[in-house]
């Protein structure tokens, strides 16, 4: 009976270290992506008119091939309310289970050197 309950408790406390593991890789997972702003991959989104908006609120959808602080490319689509300035370079902050969570526009000077790289530096 004694060891019954001692092999509950240990299963619990695994199931409770793996759920804390679980949300702190969701929470604090986080990368930073650089791409630059091509309007002729931006796509308009549509409301279906639906009670839930599975949009985020969000109007325009890009989807645009970016790159980590090693120059490591990766496709990421992200949402904005306005279609964003072409040619901008901007700062994706991406977590691995929610995607993109946050960008901000960017000038090509704070780019990390391995994407510089791979965008041509605007002329002045």
């Amino acid at each position: 009976m004694k060891s019954k309950k001692i092999i509950g408790i240990g299963i619990t406390a695994v199931i409770i270290a793996v759920i804390a593991c679980f949300g702190i890789k969701f929470y604090s997972d986080a990368g930073y992506y650089y791409t630059q702003i091509d309007n002729s991959k931006v796509e308009q989104i549509q409301s279906n008119g639906g009670v839930i908006d599975f949009s985020g609120g969000m109007s325009y959808s890009y989807e645009l091939v970016s790159y980590n602080e090693k120059g490591k490319p990766k496709t990421v689509k992200f949402g904005t309310e306005k279609e964003l300035k072409e040619g901008a370079f901007i700062c994706l902050t991406v977590k691995s289970v929610q995607g993109v969570v946050d960008w901000k526009e960017v000038q090509y000077n704070e780019l990390p050197q391995e994407v510089q790289v791979r965008f041509t530096a605007p002329q002045k």
